[in-house]
C-alpha cells in the first residue's frame, strides 16, 4: 500500500513538474536527397523556389539547378550549404565511395541467399544418403583395429618392473 501510494504521489509530481524536460527543435520538414553511384555523388536541395546557390562551389553547377553533382568524390567529409533567396540549408557530407563496387538490388540479393540455402540443403541430403549405407559396416582405415584373435601382451621390461609393481592382475 505504501509503494502504491508512492508512485501516485510521484507520478502527481512529475506531471505538475516541468523536471528534465530540454527544449528541443522541431524535426526538419525538408531534407537532401543523396545518391551514390560509384565514385559520383548527386546532392538535391530541399528548397524548390528561387536561385540556388551552392557553397563551396566544387563543380559549378547551372543557374536555378537543385543537383549538384561531385564526380570522382574521395569520401572525404564536407559540408554542404544550399540556399534559395532567404532560406539556407547545411548538410555534412560523408560518404563512403569505392570504384570496384556493384550495385546489387533486392532481388539479386534474395537470390543469392536462396541458392546458396538450397545448394547446402543438396549437400545435406546427399551426405545423408551416402552415410546411411554405411551404418552396419566397418571401415578398414586409419585408427581401426584388426578384427580376430588379440595378440598376447608384451613382457615388463628390466627397468620398467618397479613402475607396474603396485598393479594387481585383473580377471576379464
Amino acid at each position: 500500500m505504501r509503494f502504491e501510494l508512492f508512485l501516485l504521489l510521484l507520478g502527481l509530481l512529475l506531471s505538475h513538474c516541468n523536471v528534465g524536460s530540454l527544449p528541443v527543435d522541431p524535426p526538419p520538414s525538408e531534407e537532401f536527397l543523396v545518391e551514390i553511384s560509384g565514385t559520383t555523388v548527386t546532392i538535391t536541395c530541399p528548397a524548390t523556389d528561387g536561385n540556388i546557390v551552392w557553397q563551396p562551389a566544387i563543380t559549378k553547377p547551372s543557374d536555378n539547378d537543385r543537383k549538384y553533382i561531385i564526380e570522382d568524390y574521395d569520401s572525404s567529409p564536407r559540408n554542404l550549404t544550399c540556399s534559395s533567396g532567404d532560406k539556407k540549408y547545411n548538410m555534412y557530407l560523408n560518404a563512403r565511395v569505392c570504384t570496384n563496387c556493384e550495385e546489387l538490388d533486392a532481388l539479386a540479393v534474395s537470390g543469392i541467399v536462396i541458392a546458396d540455402l538450397l545448394i547446402t540443403l543438396g549437400v545435406l541430403i546427399l551426405v545423408y544418403y551416402f552415410s546411411k549405407d554405411r551404418k552396419g559396416k566397418t571401415s578398414s582405415g586409419a585408427g581401426s583395429r584388426p578384427r580376430g584373435k588379440m595378440s598376447e601382451p608384451r613382457p615388463i621390461r628390466k627397468g620398467q618392473r618397479e613402475v607396474y609393481a603396485g598393479l594387481e592382475p585383473r580377471g576379464f
